[in-house]
């Protein structure tokens, strides 16, 4: 999933709070003894949370698959942020990392459990003994009880966004993105479609997986909170240290 068509307007669309996530973040990671050092921001997308832990004086490394992706965070330089262009599944950096964040359910993009378990194995073979991954998931619940076969609109001045969600078989929701944007000269609108698909694992597959790639003392709370994670939790945060 590379977001090709999508990153022009992924910023305009994202309705996250990157402050609220971003610290949030950061204080599990201080919970953890690991905040500071080098820090890989995974999936980073525009760099939004690159530049949050950045200004945080951490030393980060803001890694994505998506050349388009990247090249709007380019855009906005920071220092302290180094970009490269990678598929998490085959993560190659030039030396060891202390913690590493994946957040807004990067990790549901992966096609398989073979992928999100080789995912963890690149990003542990990285990470130095005692340091810290973080990452949140959308869960089987959100994506069988809230994602499946629904459709949302955004609406936004000059921006107009349909997002259709097949229904959800083995975790599996198809999504397909159907962008339309004004031209302000011409008063045309264009149309954009991005294709995409994202897959929820169970809590204790995940774990299993972070395990095998090397991580213990294994939590899982609900979004954004420190709360254990449940049955009817949408989103799960999961932190890990390697061993």
């Amino acid at each position: 999933m590379n977001y090709s068509e999508f990153a022009a307007f992924y910023d305009r669309l994202q309705e996250a709070d990157y402050d609220t996530i971003g610290g949030y973040y950061h204080k599990l990671l201080c919970e953890r003894g690991a905040a500071g050092g080098i820090l890989l921001d995974l999936a980073c997308g525009t760099g939004a949370f690159s530049r949050y832990f950045a200004d945080l004086s951490y030393d980060v490394i803001g890694a994505d698959i998506s050349p388009e992706m990247l090249s709007v965070a380019a855009k906005k330089p920071c220092k302290n942020v180094q970009y490269l262009c990678q598929d998490m599944t085959k993560l190659d950096l030039f030396g060891t990392i202390d913690c590493c964040v994946c957040a807004l359910d990067s990790f549901n993009h992966l096609p398989d459990k073979n992928a999100l378990k080789q995912a963890f194995s690149r990003v542990s073979l990285f990470m130095n003994e005692g340091g810290v991954l973080t990452f949140d998931v959308n869960t089987p619940y959100k994506h069988y009880e809230i994602l499946s076969g629904n459709t949302f609109i955004f609406d936004y001045e000059d921006l107009y966004c349909v997002w259709q969600n097949s229904d959800c078989e083995d975790g599996k929701v198809d999504i397909t993105l159907e962008v339309f944007e004004r031209d302000l000269d011409s008063d045309v609108w264009q149309r954009h479609t991005e294709v995409l698909s994202e897959t929820a694992y169970s809590l204790e597959v995940i774990t299993e997986m972070l395990t095998e790639a090397g991580f213990s003392n294994i939590k899982i709370y609900d979004w954004l909170s420190k709360e254990p994670a449940n049955e009817l939790s949408e989103k799960a945060v999961f932190t890990a240290t390697k061993q």
